[in-house]
């Protein structure tokens, strides 16, 4: 990789929206990261059930699937800056409440589930949102280098945020919503700082066809639909992540700040495979890369289940982690690119809706199945599911297994515009 290309890749930095976004999504998810292990390890140290760790998935998953699809309305009818503040500010008031049912000393995990009901809510306003907004801050020529440095800053955050959790639950979990609520505030106040990014407003009047227009582009275009339900039913049967305090506690015997590595060894493969891709786009044989992405992320998890050795559990969610960047990138790239302005934020929640459903409800399934079959039989189950959902979708969408370059990149060839350095493979 040389100089100029490492120029290229950070020269985004210089659009001040895309920096105080950029900033304000890494001070967030750095908190709410930190708030997943403290709510994961407290839950099982109250309760000792792992149905309970399902039900934190479940908790923010049922309000988030009644939400989505006005919450992609929303995006499309109004400021997404504005809705991504008031989705922060909501954050911050679900930390300061599970700081102050930590103080109360309660023994019930009720309060804990309600809190992420009101968490589940904001993400499913702030996810369109986010995921259409991006397109907006940056000239069209830089989105695939900034979706890029995006995703590779919030896997980095990925990585902060589960380590100083872990780190800082030896202080009890107050410590850990106390400093999560800072820095939400300095997130808050760096995004309230961006300047409102031009869009497309769609002023058509709420209704059923508007709801549901998102879901009817997706349904028409085979290769993304093919695209965001792999992603759905591989990573729904590999959650395997909401069973890591258990596996940390039972299996790995190791405590909270192993808990913490295990939860960034993901984000850390995610974080370095997300920046590879910012200098090196995938552009041909973007299929193949796909499914070989989901594969590594089931072949990772059935290591995960099958190890009570510490440091291969970490490589195995380090592998997890980078296949699943590489499925990500790619089916953000289509979804972004493919879908018209106007109803952009519709068609973003439809992702979130597959998005949502493969990591909360997944989590849920995880616990369901751990709670039948046992722990360690449950990861093995999904990593293989996992693998088994790879294969059937590539018989099922042959246009999307066997695609060489993206559809924008073919019209760009077309129009006799060079497309984007390729990640040789």
């Amino acid at each position: 990789m040389s100089l100029a290309s490492a120029g290229n890749g950070f020269s985004i930095l210089r659009h001040r929206n895309f920096a105080c976004y950029l900033s304000a999504r890494v001070l967030g998810t750095v908190a709410v990261q930190m708030q997943s292990v403290a709510i994961g390890w407290q839950v099982y140290q109250i309760t000792g059930s792992l149905f309970d760790l399902g039900l934190i998935g479940l908790a923010q998953f049922a309000p988030f699937l009644v939400l989505i699809l006005p919450a992609g309305h929303v995006a499309d009818r109004h400021n997404r800056r504005n809705i991504i503040a008031w989705c922060l500010t909501a954050q911050l008031a679900c930390a300061l409440a599970l700081l102050a049912f930590t103080l109360s000393g309660l023994s019930i995990v009720w309060p804990v589930f309600a809190v992420l009901v009101l968490f589940g809510s904001a993400r499913a306003f702030m996810m369109p949102a986010t995921q259409a907004v991006l397109v907006n801050m940056v000239p069209t020529q830089h989105f695939s280098r900034a979706l890029a440095l995006s995703s590779s800053s919030s896997h980095v955050a990925i990585i902060l945020g589960p380590t100083l959790g872990g780190l800082l639950y030896y202080f009890g979990p107050k410590v850990v919503y106390l400093i999560s609520s800072a820095l939400l505030v300095l997130s808050v106040l760096l995004m309230r700082a961006t300047t409102p990014a031009p869009q497309v407003v769609n002023r058509a009047p709420a209704s059923w066809h508007t709801l549901l227009e998102g879901l009817r582009f997706v349904w028409s275009k085979p290769i993304v639909l093919g695209a965001i339900s792999l992603d759905l039913f591989a990573v729904l049967f590999g959650g395997a992540t909401a069973l890591l305090p258990a596996l940390a506690h039972d299996v790995l015997h190791t405590g909270p700040s192993g808990l913490g590595l295990l939860r960034t060894a993901p984000g850390a493969g995610a974080a370095l495979c997300s920046i590879a891709l910012a200098f090196f786009p995938i552009t041909r044989r973007v299929g193949a890369w796909m499914f070989g992405g989901v594969a590594v992320f089931g072949l990772g998890t059935l290591v995960l289940g099958s190890t009570s050795y510490f440091p291969l559990a970490l490589a195995a969610l380090f592998l997890m982690g980078a296949g699943d960047m590489v499925s990500v990138y790619i089916r953000h790239l289509l979804v972004q690119f493919e879908t018209p302005d106007e109803i952009r934020g519709r068609v973003s929640a439809v992702n979130a809706v597959f998005i949502g459903a493969s990591n909360e409800l997944g989590e849920f399934e995880s616990g369901l199945t751990a709670g039948w079959f046992g722990l360690v039989r449950a990861v093995l189950f999904g990593g293989a599911a996992t693998l088994a959902v790879t294969g059937v979708w590539a018989v099922l969408f042959p246009v999307l297994s066997r695609m060489d370059r993206f559809p924008h990149h073919e019209k760009e060839a077309a129009a006799g515009r060079p497309p984007e350095r390729a990640l040789k493979g």
